[in-house]
């Protein structure tokens, strides 16, 4: 199994996801954040093998540049939000610049879909296309119980879809035609706030 590790990073506290093996030499990064310092700083002798990103907001894609030119690992995005990386306008860096700097970068290495396995650290992932907060939101589902959703679905909440090509019909459907079609006990990682299950979000989310 997979160590999995949560860091806070940047001014809205967004959750960057550390996977890695066992003896702690390999891992794979799931949106580092603005400000990624805590994160640096815990792989600094680790190789990374790949950073994959839920969606290309600028708060989930500030340290992507700086880990991948540092470890020389590729970038995984769904290709609906190709050009987000490099676009500060429609990764939302320009909409609000007293955030922190335009975020620009270079495209991702690898394109993201439904219905792919990723074979990572020797383990698989399955990702799930997750749109409504943004058109390319993916969610990974590892081992079949820990989902990392993005900012699709959160503790007793789920994503804003008033940001470029959201949408709060598509957002529903998503959330109850994938990922509550999940079991109970599937542990949700989301893109901000404590972790919850599928089951809790089923019974008690007020939004859904």
């Amino acid at each position: 199994m997979l160590k999995i590790e949560k860091f806070e990073l940047g001014p809205v506290q967004t959750n960057a996801y550390l996977l890695s093996t066992e003896d702690g030499s390999r891992g794979v990064v799931i949106d580092p954040g603005m400000n990624p310092k805590p994160l640096l700083k815990r792989i600094e002798g680790m190789q990374i093998e790949a950073i994959l990103l839920t969606h290309a907001h600028f708060d989930h894609i500030g340290g992507v540049d700086e880990i991948r030119k540092w470890k020389g690992c590729p970038v995984y995005l769904h290709d609906a939000e190709a050009d987000w990386l490099t676009d500060a306008r429609k990764n939302g860096s320009a909409r609000w610049p007293e955030l922190g700097a335009l975020i620009e970068s270079e495209p991702a290495d690898y394109a993201l879909d439904e219905g792919m396995t990723l074979e990572v650290l020797g383990e698989r992932l399955q990702v799930f296309h997750t749109p409504g907060h943004s058109p390319g939101s993916v969610s990974f589902l590892y081992a079949n119980k820990y989902l990392f959703s993005g900012d699709v679905l959160f503790r007793l909440s789920v994503g804003r879809t008033d940001l470029t090509g959201g949408s709060e019909r598509v957002l529903l459907e998503t959330i109850h035609g994938k990922l509550f079609e999940l079991a109970d006990d599937v542990v949700v990682y989301p893109g901000h706030g404590g972790k919850t299950t599928i089951g809790y979000e089923r019974e008690h989310n007020p939004y859904v």
